[in-house]
């Protein structure tokens, strides 16, 4: 089977006579959303008569449902509704990539507008200046769904040099990894950092800090431009929690949570009393933080391989092995942030976000699960 899409050998040195070519005040605005599996990224393209300067210059639109497992034959029209816009890397400025909310024929959020409520919890938990940061594993495949640079006919050597490694031997894929950062700062995502995993072929980017409803809006997009450079180099990046059984480190999405409160002085005692929280409503926790209630979640959170098991709640300084962890720094300082280490690499940033901020800001004193 072909390990590289036969696409990613075009020509692509006839690519920048064409991006090159003046296009006038006229604007190409490509707008992204999420569609009905809740994992996939959909996109189309528009014209502008000019350069959009805010979100609000940018109109409505719509789309067939049925072809993105959203709607009905019958009820096919759905409505993307723009609510944040970014620099687009690959058409270059003007040009804009803009993403959408979905919403139903009749003005109803669909299945998997999972933004409409998360804004609406961040909304209420504005005094508390919450801030989150995600980390985002991910595993470069071939077109034979192997792990990209993988032997056809075995494995690598086992777990060990890989992590943060470099070498022919060790990085697969670096050239992917690094064209990704590049795109995302020119586009405006708030990306922090990347580094290669723990097992071959699996990459780590971050993205933060980012203030409430933002977190899952930047981390959608900086999927979003993942995939499309992975698609220039005909190779495709996968989320799934585990890809490969045995003994190889899974894909999570751990997420680092910071009130005003955590960051003062004494603030350790929030980030204490949050992961009290957090204990109580562990079951309901573990079914949001990944598409398909935990079942996802349940090939990777094993108690092996960096990873607490599922059906236990805990937390610890420095520990990887546990649900949620203090960092060293922040015990000695005694405030700081905390990471929840259970969302899995294709969670949904808003359902996370949103669950997290209401367990540990919003929940009823003595509520469970």
């Amino acid at each position: 089977m072909e390990s590289v899409a036969a696409s990613s050998r075009l020509n692509k040195g006839l690519r920048p006579h064409y991006l090159s070519l003046p296009q006038g005040s006229l604007c190409q605005v490509t707008y992204l959303w999420i569609d009905g599996t809740g994992e996939g990224l959909r996109n189309k393209t528009r014209t502008l008569e000019k350069e959009p300067q805010t979100i609000d210059d940018i109109p409505e639109w719509n789309f067939h449902g049925p072809s993105t497992y959203q709607a009905t034959g019958s009820n096919s029209d759905m409505y993307l509704i723009p609510v944040r816009m970014f620099r687009d890397p690959f058409m270059l400025d003007p040009n804009k990539l803009v993403l959408c909310q979905v919403f139903t024929y009749d003005r109803l959020p669909a299945e998997f507008n999972r933004r409409l409520s998360c804004s609406k919890v961040m909304e209420q938990v504005l005094e508390h200046r919450l801030w989150f940061g995600m980390e985002q594993e991910y595993t470069l495949l071939g077109m034979d769904r192997r792990p990209y640079g993988w032997p056809a006919n075995g494995f690598p050597q086992p777990q060990g040099p890989y992590s943060c490694g470099v070498g022919a031997d060790r990085a697969y894929g670096r050239d992917i990894v690094e064209c990704h950062y590049k795109a995302c700062l020119y586009a405006g995502i708030k990306i922090v950092g990347t580094n290669a995993e723990v097992m071959p072929s699996q990459w780590e980017f971050q993205v933060g800090t980012c203030e409430g409803i933002e977190m899952g809006d930047h981390l959608w997009v900086a999927r979003f431009i993942l995939h499309r450079v992975c698609e220039d180099f005909g190779v495709i990046a996968s989320m799934d929690p585990k890809p490969l059984q045995g003994d190889w480190n899974g894909a999570g999405c751990h997420t680092n949570v910071s009130t005003k409160e955590m960051r003062e002085e004494g603030g350790l005692e929030h980030i204490e009393r949050a992961i009290e929280k957090l204990g109580r409503r562990h079951t309901r926790h573990i079914r949001v933080y990944d598409p398909r209630g935990g079942e996802d979640n349940k090939r990777r959170l094993t108690g092996f391989h960096e990873t607490a098991s599922i059906n236990h709640f805990s937390a610890g300084v420095a520990s990887r092995e546990v649900s949620i962890r203090i960092p060293r720094q922040v015990s000695q300082d005694k405030r700081g942030y905390f990471e929840d280490r259970r969302p899995s690499a294709n969670c949904d940033p808003y359902s996370v976000t949103e669950a997290i901020a209401y367990t540990c800001l919003l929940e009823a004193e003595g509520e469970e699960e």
